[in-house]
């Protein structure tokens, strides 16, 4: 009797879920992802919007990509995708689409930041300014990161 070596599905990896979540790249990624998405939205929040077209696409990105992330995350966490392929494609392309809005939004906050300079208010609000920008480049960096570590997986 013949052995049979491993199949082709077999070399796959398992799509983690529950706690395995927070140990496997680019998995791990997501909870970073949304509390640094968080703090953007918490700290635009925070300060007198003087553009808010802009600020307010930051917004609209910040607060939908936090949702959609948390409800991705819940979904890994309860194991929902039942180590379907189509997860993988779903997540490359949902991070790699948020890691386009979020640097438009990253782009438009850093303008906002510098628009917020020359106004005549207060030092605290361009502080803000400045933290919401790092904190939406990071959130870029992170959904970037994210998006092509599952091609390296």
């Amino acid at each position: 009797m013949a052995t049979v070596g491993p199949s082709a599905a077999s070399t796959q990896p398992a799509l983690p879920s529950g706690p395995a979540v927070f140990k496997t790249i680019p998995y791990a990624f997501i909870l970073p992802e949304i509390v640094c998405g968080t703090w953007v939205w918490i700290i635009v929040a925070a300060t007198s919007v003087s553009l808010p077209l802009q600020q307010g696409w930051v917004m609209y990105v910040s607060l939908t990509s936090c949702l959609i992330s948390l409800l991705l995350l819940l979904s890994y966490l309860l194991g929902l995708h039942r180590n379907s392929e189509n997860w993988k494609v779903l997540d490359s392309l949902y991070h790699g689409a948020t890691a386009i809005l979020y640097m438009s939004a990253a782009v438009l906050q850093a303008n906002a930041t510098i628009n917020s300079e020359f106004l005549f208010d207060t030092p605290l609000n361009y502080q803000l300014n400045c933290a919401a920008s790092f904190f939406a480049f990071l959130t870029t960096f992170l959904y970037i990161l994210h998006a092509f570590s599952i091609y390296y997986q």
